[in-house]
């Protein structure tokens, strides 16, 4: 019998050490099966519930492989926000590296934040990058992927 307990899939371009560090501890805890998309090696952990996954240099490679390979339940951390819309429609969980639960009610809304962002920046608006990544955001982090843990049955 398979387990069918939703697992977790990284996008790993980009994603900060302590997202990482955070995802492979629960991994090693509760035995929970975490794969890492990205088009470059990253180190990870020699447990068997941590898997690499190196896909081709190109835009949106990681991202397609990650939609095509997730399941509905399934938790992506990411972000990248178009990602995020993408597999809340195949019915996965979207989650930031900050902690921020991404859903059908409010990805919309980031989209058009980060297009507005995007338009500006390309008009030559400085519109400054988001704040370091902090040890508030990396326990904000902890505390929503516990919840989904516990409320996943891991």
């Amino acid at each position: 019998m398979t387990d069918e307990r939703p697992s977790i899939w990284l996008d790993g371009d980009g994603s900060p050490a302590a997202v990482r560090e955070v995802l492979f501890r629960a991994a090693e805890r509760r035995s929970v099966p975490v794969t890492v998309v990205a088009n470059r090696h990253q180190s990870t952990p020699k447990l068997r519930w941590i898997r690499m996954v190196v896909v081709e240099s190109g835009i949106d490679v990681a991202d397609d492989y990650i939609v095509a390979h997730c399941r509905p339940g399934d938790l992506v951390v990411t972000n990248d926000v178009p990602l995020a819309a993408e597999v809340i429609e195949r019915g996965a969980i979207a989650m930031r590296c900050r902690g921020e639960l991404l859903t059908e009610a409010n990805v919309r809304q980031r989209l058009a934040t980060r297009d507005m962002l995007d338009a500006l920046r390309g008009g030559g608006v400085v519109t400054g990058g988001p704040p370091p990544y902090s040890p508030s955001d990396k326990q904000r982090f902890a505390n929503t992927l516990d919840r989904w843990l516990t409320a996943s049955g891991w």
